[in-house]
């Protein structure tokens, strides 16, 4: 029997690739059982023919349910970063995907800082639990060898993501610029709005649409401030996975201007829906893809020199990675 450890996932791109890889379960009919965070009970109470339990995600709970299962499950994917509490008699996949163990920004908040450098801790000290780590890059491969001394046979790179298809019925709209991003500190959203205004300010046209939701009320503030200045900022809050494709095929190009990714999902989205691709100039950015135009994410005036550069003349961005979900479930039996 197959476990998939799920506990610690509840949003973000990790719940979309959970999503994803459900969904391929199901297709494949392996006898599954899924341990989710209550949190998620409302969105995962019906999975066909499969065993879901729910629990409050803590260490503890964890602890005692594979205290109890030690010798249930034949493979274990557990998709949240952390191998299990103890040892058991099965074989472990962990699907690694929080960056912020490896290396974190100067400008994360020092509380912020702190949870993580704990969070890596806990990481380090479960790795002996696991047979594999499954990274999505090879530059989150070499950066897991480096900080952690892990070999190279114990960690499998096997990127894999849900296609989104062009929408084809909107037009797109010139100097349009799109983020989509939670408002986590290290996704860099003051200095990108920053730099807009400027660039606004300067040629008086262009939009940029961000996906803030209400979880952060200080960057909502800025948003609504900056808008009753003037400047065209259009927030469109949590936007549901199945209408992102209009906004990815409305803009012309998907600025990214995060300190800190696994993977950075929207970068493969918005090229498969034809934006170019403004980012920061970071590994797990050429990681994915050819940006059309990089920028110094903690500088303001590179963000706004990179939109000037773009105005209309940016090459085409090109994607360097793959789908390879059939090579993930090959390795759950």
């Amino acid at each position: 029997m197959i476990l998939i450890d799920a506990l610690y996932i509840n949003n973000g791109g990790g719940r979309v690739l959970l999503e994803y890889l459900i969904d391929e379960l199901l297709l494949s009919q392996k006898n599954v059982t899924y341990l989710l965070d209550s949190r998620m009970q409302s969105s995962f109470r019906n999975i066909e023919n499969s065993t879901i339990i729910f629990m409050k995600a803590s260490l503890y709970n964890r602890y005692k349910f594979y205290k109890s299962n030690k010798a249930t499950f034949s493979t274990v994917l557990c998709f949240a970063d952390l191998a299990p509490n103890i040892n058991i008699d099965a074989k472990v996949y962990t699907y690694f995907h929080q960056a912020l163990y490896l290396k974190i920004p100067k400008d994360v908040p020092l509380k912020t800082t702190c949870i993580f450098k704990l969070k890596g801790l806990v990481f380090k000290y479960l790795l002996k639990n696991t047979n594999y780590l499954i990274v999505q890059s090879k530059s989150i491969k070499e950066n897991l060898n480096s900080v952690f001394c892990l070999p190279e046979d114990k960690m499998l790179v096997i990127p894999f993501y849900p296609l989104i298809f062009k929408h084809t019925e909107t037009i797109r709209v010139p100097n349009s610029f799109i983020y989509i991003a939670n408002a986590d500190p290290h996704k860099n959203h003051i200095r990108l709005i920053n730099a807009f205004c400027k660039f606004y300010s300067e040629y008086g046209y262009g939009t940029l649409t961000l996906t803030v939701s209400s979880n952060y009320p200080a960057i909502l503030k800025i948003i609504v401030t900056k808008q009753l200045e003037g400047f065209p900022l259009i927030n469109i809050g949590f936007i549901d996975r199945s209408e992102l494709n209009k906004y990815y095929s409305s803009a012309t190009y998907l600025i990214y201007p995060s300190l800190c990714e696994s993977f950075g999902l929207p970068l493969i989205e918005a090229i498969e829906n034809g934006c170019k691709i403004i980012a920061s100039d970071m590994e797990y950015v050429y990681a994915v893809c050819e940006p059309s135009i990089t920028f110094d994410p903690m500088d303001e005036l590179s963000i706004f020199e990179a939109m000037c550069s773009a105005n209309g003349n940016a090459k085409a961005s090109i994607l360097k990675t793959n789908n390879q979900i059939h090579q993930l479930m090959t390795l759950l039996n």
